[in-house]
């Protein structure tokens, strides 16, 4: 067999294949090319799903007409800057762009034309392409009144047809290209973005003049809805060189999938395991399984600790530091989370209203349902003793009735009125009535309590009769030794024996009798996707969940209205109270307007 070199044009159809595979895609590389030329306002126009027509202008510095046929070249870019020994700097990535690989991909699969006017130049130039094959430039005199360029792209894939037999329907490939776009427009308040699809305005968001602070809050509301802005809580960490920002939903407001988790790093939207690790775990005893938060987390670090020069599309990256950047997400949402206290998602009262319309079906908002238990596991720990012995009693409110209505009714959450079916709390507080469920709320309550108690004490270990050797392959063993600190911290004792074992001494006492093949196999698969060790921590966590459960008020008790206000006030004091250890709300709130609306005196 005899080794020959590829045609130019086999090289492109076969590099276009990996940087465009829908037109999506294309959209994605030609908006980042017009935000790198610094455009304030960037409009895109689709007809059949991106593959009639593609056409992106923007308002940037624009193309010199002698640089128009370089443009096209692949690997040819302004956007890479030299290094002290005359050579690429691919460690100081400021642009969205820099691989010069998006143009000639495009051109080499579709019938394309750019017509660009400079900075500064009194003319337009444009340069046709088909196929690949470019012609020279010629003025295109009128067709921009300022600088800027336009890309205008027909007939996408027509050299290549085998790639349309992949392509959805236009509809869905129109939806892919207005969900890049507002991923794209969520980094950039700043610039304006229109979108229209088939002749239609599918999307218009205007420049917000702060792009950092309010106006971010508008942009992120005009792209996830309404709902987003008072159902979230502001984000504004620091841990070394890297500063996290943005905006993190309250665990009662969530969704089915992770498609509404938007994270940004240096303004670049990226999907990242290690990030979406760090979200999940920082959520992970505030929601159900089979709920995901929303939020939209800026990560901003020095150029030179992040990789971007990962895949052609750019949406991976790599950090220098991962350890330290998954922290600072961690413990940013986790103390945001808490700072937000007894908060509850405000669709909570939105489901609550619309199950009040009369003959109407009950309005469930999208941030309800689809709820998950945890996993019950048997209490093997004294807490779970003292806490079903009733160590975990509320105390009472001594307080004269008078004082203590006034007072009860001015808090967050009111005074107590009145228990329902011997369940449901009802409180009273100045502008409207509060509703809660006694045993979701003392659960929360009691798991604060037990967290609090272990962080104070440490996880009690027990010693192994019989210490268990575990078998597992070279690469798992050394990251499970790797941290073997941190593992003994959470109360498993691991020790090297021999080649290709270990051998465990010690387990965490709150998880009883442990398989621990199957614990070690499952946090060494942690360590290798996630770099942290959910799998045990995960654990321990259901453990105290199961514990708190079953040491809580239940439903059914009869309560007294000391008991019941004190319950209140313990919510309002403990963080991530607004919701249960498996994510249910545990309250509802009507404001007296709500109400009034309800009997029509509003």
């Amino acid at each position: 067999m005899t080794i020959r070199r590829l045609a130019p044009e086999a090289v492109n159809r076969i590099a276009a294949g990996e940087v465009i595979e829908r037109p999506a895609a294309a959209v994605k590389e030609l908006v980042e090319n017009a935000l790198d030329a610094g455009a304030k306002r960037v409009q895109v126009r689709i007809e059949a799903g991106g593959v009639g027509l593609i056409r992106v202008e923007d308002d940037g510095c624009g193309i010199p007409q002698a640089e128009l046929m370089l443009a096209l070249e692949r690997h040819a870019t302004s956007k890479l800057v030299a290094d002290a020994a005359g050579g690429v700097d691919l460690l100081n990535i400021s642009t969205m762009g820099f691989r010069g690989e998006a143009l000639p991909s495009i051109a080499s699969v579709a019938r394309l034309v750019m017509t660009s006017r400079a900075a500064g130049s009194g003319e337009s130039w444009a340069v046709h392409v088909e196929a690949g094959a470019a012609q020279p430039p010629r003025p295109a005199a009128g067709s921009l009144s300022v600088s800027g360029t336009c890309v205008e792209v027909r007939d996408l894939f027509f050299a290549t047809p085998a790639r349309l037999k992949f392509l959805r329907s236009e509809r869905a490939e129109a939806m892919a290209v207005g969900e890049q776009l507002r991923r794209i427009a969520m980094a950039r308040a700043d610039v304006a973005f229109v979108l229209e699809v088939d002749g239609r305005v599918a999307l218009r968001l205007p420049a917000e003049a702060d792009a950092l602070l309010e106006g971010r809050r508008r942009r992120l509301a005009a792209i996830l809805g309404a709902e987003f802005g008072p159902n979230s809580v502001a984000l504004d960490a620091v841990r070394e060189r890297a500063c996290l920002t943005g905006f993190a939903g309250l665990p009662t407001y969530h969704r089915a999938t992770r498609e509404q988790q938007h994270l940004f790093v240096n303004g670049r939207p990226v999907k990242d395991k290690l990030l979406i690790g760090a979200v999940r775990g920082a959520y992970q005893d505030l929601l159900a399984r089979d709920r995901h938060p929303v939020c939209a987390l800026y990560l901003d670090l020095p150029f030179e600790d992040v990789d971007v020069n990962v895949h052609p599309a750019k949406t991976e990256v790599r950090f220098r530091d991962a350890a330290s950047v998954r922290g600072l997400i961690v413990g940013a949402l986790k103390h945001a989370l808490a700072g937000a206290g007894h908060r509850a998602a405000t669709t909570v009262t939105i489901g609550a209203l619309g199950s009040f319309q009369p003959g109407g079906a009950r309005a469930v908002s999208p941030g309800l349902g689809g709820w998950g238990g945890a996993p019950r596991q048997p209490m093997m720990h004294a807490l779970a003793e003292e806490s079903a012995a009733g160590a975990f009693v509320m105390p009472s409110a001594r307080q004269e009735p008078e004082t203590a209505g006034q007072e009860a009714e001015a808090a967050p959450l009111g005074a107590a009125r009145a228990q329902l079916h011997e369940t449901y709390i009802l409180a009273q507080t100045r502008d409207g009535i509060v509703l809660v469920d006694q045993h979701a709320a003392h659960e929360r309550l009691v798991y604060e309590r037990f967290k609090a108690m272990l962080a104070q004490g440490g996880i009690k270990r027990q010693a192994l009769l019989i210490p268990e050797v575990v078998e597992l392959e070279e690469a798992a063993l050394l990251r499970l030794l790797e941290h073997r600190e941190d593992l003994e911290g959470l109360g498993l004792v691991i020790e090297p024996f021999g080649r290709g074992a270990v051998v465990v001494r010690e387990t965490p006492a709150l998880l009883g009798r442990v398989d621990c093949h199957g614990l070690l196999q499952d946090i060494a698969d942690d360590l290798a996707e996630l770099g942290s060790m959910e799998a045990l921590t995960g654990r321990l966590d259901a453990v105290l969940s199961s514990m708190a459960c079953r040491g809580s008020v239940r439903a059914g008790r009869r309560m007294n209205g000391e008991e019941m206000n004190a319950l209140l006030r313990q919510m309002e004091a403990t963080p991530f109270s607004g919701q249960c250890n498996h994510g249910r709300p545990t309250y509802v709130e009507l404001k007296l307007s709500d109400i009034e609306r309800l009997f029509g005196r509003r």
